[in-house]
């Protein structure tokens, strides 16, 4: 049972969920996950997704483990990197333009789009609140992203956001206005950040 030992340390190294494809990325039989579905070692909580009994499931990686294109961003990434005290209801990704965006994200996520070229610039590691470890985008790059779409972000998280990281002590200012010429939005930057500072 090899095999069943290989699938447990996958579940463990993410926190107790597994989808189908971890077993068809490490050459592993799908009929295992039957086998230990019947005798009560994992559920099946939705088409290829498994958690261990009574877990609750890591929604943030489970969708990103599904549609590896997702960053997560804007709101989302403002709360993972505490610059906003609000829960998203629904998390904010951004795809490449041309990304088709299948209903099992749209429905559970606020997309946005960026040009190919700009869409893996900047992503760091962020942890989800189950522990797993998930692509989202850097502080910089996200003061740049809610600034290009402030009119869609909620008033109170924006002003909230650039509160915070203008007291933020760890920030790359330089990293920041290179962004923000990149994304177009230097002179609205150097507004907000005249009136905080």
């Amino acid at each position: 049972m090899a095999y069943i030992k290989r699938i447990e340390n996958i579940i463990n190294k993410q926190n107790g969920t597994l989808l189908s494809l971890d077993l068809d990325k490490n050459k592993i039989p799908r009929t295992y996950l039957s086998m230990m579905v019947v005798e009560g070692k994992i559920e099946r909580i939705g088409r290829g997704i498994y958690v261990l009994p009574n877990l609750l499931e890591d929604g943030m990686f489970i969708l990103q483990k599904k549609y590896p294109n997702l960053i997560y961003s804007h709101e989302t990434a403002l709360f993972l990197h505490e610059l906003s005290d609000r829960t998203p209801f629904e998390y904010s990704v951004t795809v490449p333009s041309g990304y088709k965006v299948v209903n099992a994200i749209s429905e559970k996520s606020k997309i946005y789009y960026v040009k190919k070229e700009l869409h893996l610039m900047c992503t760091t590691e962020g942890k989800t609140s189950l522990g797993n470890i998930i692509n989202i985008y850097n502080v910089e790059r996200t003061i740049c992203d809610i600034l290009r779409s402030r009119n869609r972000i909620d008033i109170q998280i924006f002003s909230n956001a650039l509160k915070r990281v203008a007291k933020k002590k760890n920030l790359d200012y330089t990293l920041l206005m290179e962004y923000a010429k990149k994304f177009n939005v230097e002179k609205i930057l150097n507004t907000y950040m005249e009136v905080l500072i």
